[in-house]
């Protein structure tokens, strides 16, 4: 395998030209799992994928799968030193779930390769029980973002309860054996009350979310303190911006007709008027966030995935140990 020193961001290299990640082609990367099997079939692929998103079995056998194997590798080594981190202290053998973050823009396809790396690990037999949790349930509710005046920045880190958050992973990883979220509906575009998604002491927790890689507060535990593994899903940001609008266009004839929807108000508009409210909601609210808050937290990450204009990754960047 050919994989090189990573010099194409330079916010993941230092001043001296050197740089903790290795980049690996797409054709190096998925020879690195030849013999793994493709364990979906296209119809599951189908149902994985999102909105906009180009998802076949190709992709998922040089990119995912591959993944997913590596992701199995580290899971099982945390799980070894845990164990002879337990016996040296004489300790009992309680197993924690091994926790990975998903991060990355609106509209980059960070969900549909959450879903998609939840159903590739649940196939490996020491890891059956994978669980996947998004940020959005987090979010404060929209009367609480009406109060501080935050509808604007909805998606922003101000906007999530960042200490509901932490203390959810705090009590995954300490191997609690239920541990309840709220849940978030995109249909309302609201927290639902008195409605919560349950997790029972799973093999391995993904949290999936916009600013799930931010850093601590000063003197304070911060949500990606606690992943054991980070995936950073990128791609140029004019490129996000246009899936971003055909998203909107694809929503705009789908979900928003429906008037239960809270962006019913936007079902009645001409193409012409749905791409330019899409640019405009763009430029307000998910560029300004993903400049500010989201893209300064990619070199945090264990590992980029590159994605070029068509949604193939191309390229993969992964931390060196």
């Amino acid at each position: 395998m050919a994989a090189r020193t990573m010099g194409v961001m330079s916010d993941l290299g230092t001043n001296g030209g050197e740089t903790p990640f290795l980049e690996i082609d797409r054709a190096d990367w998925a020879a690195l799992a030849p013999s793994v099997p493709q364990p979906l079939t296209e119809t599951e692929i189908v149902r994985l994928r999102g909105l906009g998103d180009i998802l076949d079995l190709h992709e998922v056998a040089d990119v995912y799968v591959p993944l997913s194997r590596l992701l199995n590798l580290y899971a099982a080594g945390t799980r070894a030193t845990a164990e002879a981190t337990n016996g040296f202290l004489r300790q009992g053998t309680q197993r924690t779930p091994f926790v990975i973050g998903v991060a990355g823009s609106v509209a980059v396809g960070k969900s549909t390769i959450a879903r998609l790396l939840r159903a590739l690990l649940s196939r490996w037999e020491d890891t059956p029980r994978v669980e996947l949790v998004t940020t959005d349930g987090f979010l404060f509710p929209n009367a609480e973002l009406e109060r501080r005046g935050l509808m604007q920045r909805k998606g922003f880190p101000e906007s999530y309860d960042q200490r509901a958050l932490l203390r959810f992973v705090s009590r995954i990883k300490s191997g609690a054996p239920e541990v309840r979220a709220p849940f978030y509906s995109h249909l309302s575009y609201d927290i639902v009350p008195r409605t919560e998604i349950v997790v029972h002491q799973p093999d391995i927790l993904i949290v999936e979310g916009l600013n799930v890689l931010q850093p601590p507060t000063t003197g304070r535990l911060a949500v990606s303190d606690l992943f054991d593994f980070s995936v950073y899903v990128d791609a140029r940001t004019a490129d996000i911006e246009k899936w971003y609008v055909e998203r909107f266009l694809r929503l705009q004839r789908g979900a928003f007709t429906d008037p239960k929807s809270y962006f019913h108000r936007y079902a009645e508009l001409d193409e012409a008027g749905s791409i330019a409210r899409a640019h405009s909601i763009w430029h307000t609210i998910n560029g300004p966030n993903l400049e500010q808050n989201v893209l300064p937290t990619r070199a945090r990450a264990s590992l980029v995935l590159r994605k070029d204009a068509d949604h193939a990754v191309s390229k993969v960047l992964l931390r060196k140990l």
